[in-house]
């Protein structure tokens, strides 16, 4: 059973509404606050985080709860999301947790997720005799690791989850999420855990625990999950390939843009162009964390980003579009010498008997070179899941399409050098004559040599000079 707990409330939570509900443990307990004032924390006079309380996002996407928390958790219309984490601490907080979503949505209207987990009785907590080491609300906390568990279908890139990576982060410690065996990463949560000392930890009941990235069989030794076995890694059984492929896939497309600094610059154009082009429609909405709640506007996105720039921050974001056809996107904005640079990740999913729209990858790349700054793209295909979920099996990796170098890089490189880079097959030269982009056309999606293609383009590129 989950210790988490979600009210879904047609009115927003107030502060009375909230005080209310954060008395569900009695008088004995006490209130303090976290990431800002962001999250509030029930807590025993000794200091151990008992309840983390999100604060109430109005969810204007349509589809966001079903995406999160599955089919039973969908709604009709917009809906207040009060995000209740217990942590494993003490036995009871898991009840605490679920009378305080209880009594939102008891005086608010509304359901909670999970529904079995809501009640309205004042919990009890027995005196622990013990100081939280982490106000976070971390579950585990050693010299090396901090530990989250997340008893929940989808792990998502929470408001909560990713401070905890931050303060993670700065403490030097490694991150080690733990889930049952049917839980799945959403993409953003799968990107936010790139390039950072973190672990996706399975409970498995043959294998004890895996590396749901990796396969690799662990146990926790010295204050953090490690690899068994002394040489090479083991794999568990339950990480191997399911028998019988789904025949779902996704495309995926990286691409930057390199925009002059102007306070007339709008951002969020490139992306949006792209969504209209592969989907027929923009992104719905957009938002820092999951769930997405804010409904798309590339106005308001440019308005954060330049606030942040001004605090030499860069702006990091989530883009979702309509729940009929899967796709999500995440987005970095930051400030460099170039320019204001957008760094982007789009992927969608087609189920069986949908056909990828690959062979409009040429005319969206010569739209975004010619009219959205386009820096460089690499577009790949792989055999995965449509919903875009990341499960704790392997996936096979994907395979690139294309690679397309904007009018910049050309003319850096210059024209007769880039159309080199691949003998066996001319590139496609897109826009105007006078400052072209240049189109690589490497695969099909099927073909595994087609990464050896792409590496042979970019050693070319980055090993030696051009010019005209």
């Amino acid at each position: 059973m989950t210790r988490d707990a979600i009210a879904l409330t047609p009115q927003m939570p107030d502060v009375k509404t909230l005080l209310a509900a954060l008395h569900a443990g009695g008088p004995n307990l006490r209130v303090s606050s976290a990431s800002g004032g962001a999250v509030a924390q029930l807590c025993t006079d000794e200091g151990q985080v008992l309840v983390s309380v999100e604060a109430p996002r109005y969810l204007q996407v349509p589809g966001e709860t079903e995406r999160l928390l599955g089919p039973a958790a969908r709604t009709d219309g917009p809906v207040w999301w009060t995000e209740t984490r217990a942590t494993t601490g003490i036995a009871e907080a898991g009840r605490l947790a679920g009378s305080v979503a209880g009594r939102l949505a008891t005086v608010l209207g509304g359901t909670t997720w999970p529904r079995e987990a809501a009640h309205t009785s004042v919990v009890t907590i027995p005196p622990s005799g013990t100081t939280a080491a982490d106000p976070s609300g971390v579950d585990v906390f050693t010299d090396k690791a901090a530990v989250v568990i997340q008893d929940r279908p989808f792990v998502a890139a929470t408001t909560w989850l990713t401070d905890v990576v931050r303060t993670t982060l700065q403490t030097g410690r490694d991150l080690h999420i733990i889930t049952p065996p049917g839980s799945r990463l959403t993409l953003p949560a799968r990107t936010v855990l790139d390039g950072m000392p973190a672990r996706w930890v399975v409970r498995d009941p043959e294998a004890g625990y895996y590396d749901g990235l990796t396969g690799a069989v662990l146990h926790w030794h010295d204050g953090h999950f490690t690899p068994a076995g002394d040489n090479a890694p083991q794999i568990a059984d339950a990480f191997r390939p399911p028998p019988n492929p789904s025949g779902e896939q996704q495309l995926l497309l990286s691409f930057r843009t390199i925009h002059p600094a102007d306070e007339r610059l709008v951002l969020g154009g490139a992306l949006e162009h792209t969504w209209q082009v592969l989907t027929g429609a923009p992104p719905t909405g957009w938002s820092t964390a999951e769930p997405v709640n804010v409904p798309w506007s590339p106005r308001q996105l440019t308005d954060l980003a330049r606030t942040r720039a001004r605090q030499s921050q860069p702006t990091w974001l989530i883009a979702v579009g309509a729940p009929d056809h899967a796709a999500i996107a995440t987005m970095r904005m930051l400030h460099t010498p170039a320019g204001v640079e957008e760094h982007i990740t789009l992927a969608l999913g087609y189920t069986v008997g949908e056909d990828p729209p690959t062979s409009s990858l040429p005319e969206l790349a010569e739209s975004l070179a010619t009219e959205h700054r386009l820096a460089t793209m690499v577009t790949q295909l792989r055999a995965a899941r449509a919903d875009l979920t990341v499960p704790a099996h392997h996936e096979p990796p994907p395979i690139p399409l294309s690679l397309t170098l904007g009018p910049d890089a050309v003319a850096e490189l210059g024209l007769d050098h880039a159309s080199s880079a691949l003998p066996s097959a001319a590139p496609l030269q897109l826009g105007p004559a006078r400052r072209p982009a240049v189109h690589y056309t490497i695969g099909d999606g099927t073909d595994p040599a087609a990464w050896q293609r792409l590496t042979e383009i970019n050693n070319y590129l980055k090993n030696s000079t051009g010019g005209d």
